[in-house]
């Protein structure tokens, strides 16, 4: 068990899709508004589970074209994402958005993000507590897991308002947009590494 919850805690806190945008909502709009697109990533986190555990995953990426088609999906997202970034100017803005982030938004991020493909079936798939009770070990792991996914994100919305608060030279707050696009320019590397083994 404790090897799972240092996995799990581990796993989540490294930044992703997720996590980044949370954060880009504390700061573009406040901790109030990034709440509601919280929800929808926990939301849309609930509906990977579901896919991963049911199986239905590993049957639907095991199509070659499905897989490649939301790879390509997924990296144009976060290549977007990374430049939108990079190019946020001087203040810091982790993801600019023209209207307040509602549950609709985080809802539909986790199905196309990578990151919660994998975090999840390593977790699920791995670290067996109960091998003869499939179900009861899933609903252990849902509950650990979100114990610890749901203080993460809302740490990272609590640290993208208070990055917003700081009065921060505009050199600092661009070098800080670049190395969060460059961060994000990371996951898409490891990813197409991924896809490419």
């Amino acid at each position: 068990m404790l090897e799972f919850i240092a996995a799990t805690f581990l796993l989540i806190i490294t930044p992703g899709p997720g996590v980044m945008s949370t954060a880009g909502m504390g700061a573009a709009y406040g901790f109030r508004p990034g709440l509601r697109y919280v929800l929808g990533l926990l939301l849309g986190q609930l509906v990977v589970i579901a896919l991963v555990v049911s199986g239905l995953a590993a049957v639907i990426l095991a199509n070659p074209a499905i897989r490649t088609v939301l790879f390509a999906a997924s990296t144009c997202y976060l290549l977007y994402l990374a430049t939108r970034i990079a190019f946020a100017g001087t203040r810091i803005r982790f993801i600019e958005a023209q209207r307040k982030p509602g549950v609709m938004a985080g809802l539909l991020l986790q199905p196309i993000n990578p990151k919660a493909y994998v975090v999840n079936t390593t977790l699920f798939s791995g670290f067996v507590m109960f091998p003869d009770a499939y179900w009861t070990e899933v609903a252990v792991k849902l509950v650990v897991l979100n114990l610890i996914w749901i203080p993460i994100h809302l740490a990272w919305l609590y640290a993208g308002v208070m990055l917003e608060r700081l009065d921060l030279p505009a050199r600092t707050h661009r070098a800080i947009n670049v190395a969060m696009a460059l961060a994000m320019l990371g996951v898409v590397a490891l990813a197409a590494l991924s896809a490419s083994q």
